[in-house]
């Protein structure tokens, strides 16, 4: 495990892209167990030591995830969350450069629960919400383009159904219209930075997640 931050309020890993943030059918160890688990052994804390997720990757992303330590710093990034205050960048690797070198995707999104997929449709439509991000290409090798992603809003599977609308479905990602998958089940989406106000002591604090240790990753050499 990739300790990115920590302090007595928060505590940031980097996620694999085979982790899950919390637990589900799978039966698989989540990465909060897993970081519970360190938090106790480290501070010889007794029974279960309190940790609050304050925000979930999909399971085939990688990138930073953060979590409290305390039921006060949890209240707090959730309300900095519900007001957009948490900038979120994201960078993906896409085989279709996009129209344009950078661009902001407004769209609506619908999640279909049984699919466990979201789908873009019109404004109006009951069910469907605003889901608005910015793009930039930094990067491209071979067939592959690199883009940053600042995310605007936190819709279900946000990014990788818009970039698919555009005719950019990330790298591996078979469920939006990759024609492959990668052989460890893992999508080139990674949550790079995270840029937010710390809920106790009212400093910015900067995270940023390396890429994980692959062949594409690494050919863009991103610092």
């Amino acid at each position: 495990m990739q300790i990115l931050f920590e302090d007595n309020h928060l505590i940031a890993v980097n996620k694999r892209p085979s982790e899950i943030v919390q637990g589900d059918r799978s039966g698989d160890t989540p990465l909060s167990e897993t970081v519970e688990d360190y938090i106790r052994r480290k501070y010889s804390k007794p029974g279960k030591a309190f940790l609050g997720v304050v925000h979930r990757l999909d399971r085939p992303v990688s990138g930073v995830v953060v979590f409290a330590r305390t039921s006060k710093a949890l209240a707090r990034m959730n309300a900095q969350i519900a007001a957009r205050e948490i900038r979120k960048t994201y960078l993906a690797v896409v085989a279709n450069a996009p129209p344009q070198e950078e661009g902001h995707l407004i769209h609506y999104i619908i999640r279909d629960s049984s699919k466990n997929k979201s789908f873009i449709t019109h404004e109006g439509r009951k069910g469907a919400k605003r889901a608005e991000l910015f793009y930039r290409r930094i990067g491209s090798i071979r067939n592959y383009h690199l883009l940053e992603i600042d995310l605007l809003t936190g819709r279900h599977h946000q990014i990788r159904a818009q970039l698919a609308h555009i005719g950019c479905p990330v790298r591996g990602d078979l469920k939006y219209g990759y024609p492959r998958s990668n052989p460890d089940a893992s999508i080139h989406l990674h949550a790079w930075k995270l840029d937010f106000n710390h809920p106790v002591i009212k400093q910015q604090v900067f995270i940023m997640a390396p890429t994980p240790h692959e062949t594409v990753w690494e050919a863009f050499k991103i610092i």
